[in-house]
């Protein structure tokens, strides 16, 4: 497995991909995984949101790779993952994928941390009730998500809730107008919709390129999908430890989501309110958010490994 490269004199540069997997969903969609960091490590699997891709989890991964094992894949139509057809964007699909992805890079009963930023937190939600969900995630992490309601609670338009304001976002985050190239222009655009206000210039640019490169089919089909969200159902089949992140400054899913989400988990086990950071909290608080990840993986993973081959547990010394 790969290690982080090191370069005489500069901070660490970022992990190369020690593999890359292709993972078969239920549909036959093709994605792309890949896999950081050392063998027998605890492993954490990142699934990005919303016209993103594995890019956006660089700092998390660059971090984490030192000592975990480190999972991350494009969702359909992101990244390198292929596009599918109209009928293949649907949470079901998204849930297929996740299973489809935890067999892959997972050995059979092995347990990781499950972290999912805005549509990888409803991809958690919607595969809750799997069962490869369940032999493998052993906690989970939701990041700057929602469960429903996405399109009326959202902050993006600058007017009172209500029936117009709804419409006039739906036909905003659906819309089929390009992107175009990263300019101050459309990077301010960004910031507004979807970062803090102090958020650095270069955390912009990183975030407006990675949203600019996904395909505008992915993007509008997926847009269609946010807008009717219902997983309700899932956060309550969510029956495993899971923290819960999100900024005070979030106008995508505010931060009325988050707090729903920790009221309505079977085991919250934290709800992290970050002052001043918006949707893209991976990117903007990057130490926050892996460091999140990795009190999940000390306390869920770590502390239930056996400390070499054949030793037990503490719950097994215990029983």
């Amino acid at each position: 497995m790969s290690r982080l490269l090191k370069r005489s004199g500069t901070a660490p540069a970022p992990p190369v991909a020690a593999r890359e997997l292709t993972a078969v969903s239920a549909d036959g969609s093709r994605l792309h995984v890949e896999v950081h960091g050392p063998d027998g490590a605890p492993a954490v699997v990142l699934a990005h949101g919303w016209t993103c891709s594995t890019h956006f989890w660089a700092a998390q991964i660059r971090e984490l790779a030192a000592d975990h094992r480190v999972i991350a894949y494009d969702q359909r139509g992101h990244g390198r993952t292929p596009a599918v057809a109209k009928a293949g964007h649907t949470t079901e699909a998204l849930a297929d994928d996740l299973e489809a992805v935890l067999t892959t890079a997972l050995e059979p009963g092995e347990r990781a941390v499950l972290a999912g930023h805005s549509m990888g937190g409803m991809t958690l939600m919607a595969a809750a009730a799997r069962p490869k969900f369940a032999e493998h995630a052993a906690a989970a992490l939701l990041c700057s998500t929602g469960s429903s309601r996405l399109v009326a609670e959202s902050l993006v338009v600058p007017m009172r809730a209500g029936g117009l304001r709804t419409r006039l976002t739906g036909a905003i985050l659906g819309s089929r107008a390009p992107l175009g190239p990263v300019t101050p222009i459309s990077k301010g655009i960004l910031r507004y919709a979807t970062m803090g206000p102090g958020t650095v210039p270069e955390r912009v640019t990183e975030c407006a390129r990675i949203v600019h490169a996904c395909p505008r089919p992915t993007r509008v089909a997926w847009a269609g999908v946010l807008a009717g969200l219902d997983l309700d159902a899932g956060v309550r089949e969510m029956r495993l430890p899971t923290a819960v992140v999100a900024g005070t400054a979030d106008r995508l899913t505010p931060i009325v989501h988050a707090r729903a989400l920790a009221a309505s988990l079977p085991e919250c086990v934290g709800l992290v309110e970050l002052a001043g950071i918006g949707h893209m909290t991976p990117v903007e608080a990057p130490e926050r958010v892996t460091a999140e990840i990795r009190k999940l993986v000390d306390a869920q993973l770590k502390r239930n490994a056996p400390a070499r081959p054949g030793a037990r547990t503490k719950q097994e010394e215990n029983a």
